[in-house]
């Protein structure tokens, strides 16, 4: 019997949510998990080339971030405290014009990945321009990802035509299909306002014939809502219904602004939908009908991006879910620890089509690991997981493995040199060089 590449040990094990955690080990071999259970390995399991002592430890299966656009952690703290409109179109938009280059896109979309992995998350959805340069980042960091090439009905970074965006998407989505085990590709279109009816069908329907995930930002303001319907006489959901747009491949984020009409159309098309609640409170967007979609739909978390969050940590992402949802119903049973927990990994893998492979630690799953630390105050004592949503942060990780490499260890990243990423992204955040979109 061949060795196992790694093996943990008498640590606390939640398999997955739902079910009561356990102290016993999981063994990796390759990008597998091979081995699951309580107590000591069997007598006649393998030796393992790597063990590690896990006591005062908690693994758990690694994080699903549903929603992200990873370079813009060069925008993080910029334009703070405005309205999404003002917001978008005065203050990132423009940023955007000036400052989005490849260099930029791989070195910040380098430091959202390490940001991300230090916090537990082990797989990402993201979705930018030069995604390219994305994916270059998310390879060198360890991370898991599915990258969407953006669509916009406007001159943008890398796609000064807009009528050729599509077909770079879709140039994008052939280059890096099976390339890497750990990537990938999609195609994101920013929104129905953004975004021509043409522009949507013609990149769901490229989409479809790849095989592709379809992205779209989704009733997320009010306003949206009321042009749509001075538009099209119904809402942005029922508009995509309309233009054969929503399927079981589509990905539909924020849908705060969406009524019952509007997730019966989204259940009866099994199109997946993502809540990115703290992005939506910080931008004063609304609160999207959570327990309600989550009942009929597939639901994930997402954090979206630092410039309007302000930070990717997902730990924090389910207490504000959890804790937002009770407090707009008045009732302490909504939303509970469980179900925020559940979003962020089994959910997420769900959203994404990655249900037989992530979001739970089972054997030949992949072996994407997320190991805390409750050795701490702030987590002692430890009666339930319901802590790892309501006291536990993204600096309470451990370890992190994906696809069966440790990624960080001892609250380290391993894969990058972090100081280099930080001092790359401090030289581009330099007002000349985002004036003149240099570095």
């Amino acid at each position: 019997m061949s060795a196992w590449d790694l093996l943990f040990t008498g640590g606390l094990v939640l398999p997955s949510v739902g079910q009561e955690p356990f102290i016993g080990f999981v063994a990796v071999t390759g990008d597998r998990i091979v081995a699951v259970g309580a107590g000591d390995p069997p007598a006649e399991a393998p030796e393992a080339r790597r063990t590690i002592d896990a006591r005062g430890l908690l693994l758990m299966p690694g994080l699903v971030n549903c929603h992200n656009h990873a370079a813009m952690t060069l925008f993080r703290g910029m334009a703070d405290d405005l309205p999404l409109e003002v917001w978008l179109h005065e203050h990132i938009f423009p940023a955007e014009a000036r400052a989005v280059h490849p260099e930029m896109v791989y070195w910040c979309s380098l430091l959202a990945a390490a940001e991300m992995l230090l916090g537990g998350t082990t797989t990402v959805a993201d979705s930018y321009f030069f995604e390219d340069e994305a994916c270059r980042a998310f390879i060198d960091s360890g991370i898991r990802a599915v990258a969407a090439q953006g669509v916009i009905d406007f001159p943008a970074p890398g796609a000064p035509d807009p009528s050729k965006a599509v077909a770079q998407a879709a140039a994008f989505i052939d280059r890096w299909r099976n390339r890497h085990p750990r990537l990938t590709p999609a195609v994101f279109c920013h929104s129905p306002y953004t975004c021509s009816d043409g522009t949507l069908v013609q990149a769901k329907n490229m989409a479809a014939e790849r095989g592709a995930l379809f992205f779209i930002h989704l009733a997320e303001t009010v306003g949206e809502v009321e042009q749509c319907q001075r538009e099209h006489g119904c809402s942005p959901t029922a508009w995509l219904h309309r233009l054969g747009v929503l399927d079981r491949h589509t990905v539909c984020v924020h849908c705060v602004h969406v009524d019952a009409g509007d997730i019966d159309l989204l259940a009866a098309h099994d199109a997946a939908v993502v809540s990115c609640p703290e992005s939506n409170m910080k931008l004063a967007s609304g609160i999207a009908p959570l327990p309600q979609l989550a009942e009929r739909c597939r639901v994930g978390l997402g954090t979206d991006s630092a410039a309007s969050n302000n930070d990717l940590d997902l730990f924090a992402e389910m207490g504000s879910c959890a804790r937002l949802h009770k407090a707009l119903a008045g009732d302490p049973t909504v939303v509970p620890a469980s179900l925020a927990l559940r979003l962020a990994t089994e959910g997420g893998a769900a959203v994404l089509g990655m249900e037989e492979k992530v979001g739970r630690l089972a054997k030949g799953h992949k072996a994407d690991i997320t190991v805390v630390n409750l050795d701490q105050p702030r987590l002692t004592p430890f009666y339930s997981p319901d802590i790892l949503v309501y006291a536990a942060g993204g600096g309470d990780v451990a370890f992190v493995v994906v696809d069966g490499e440790i990624v960080v260890e001892d609250g380290r990243i391993v894969t990058i040199d972090l100081e280099e990423v930080m001092a790359r992204v401090r030289e581009l955040a330099r007002p000349k060089n985002r004036r003149n979109g240099t570095s």
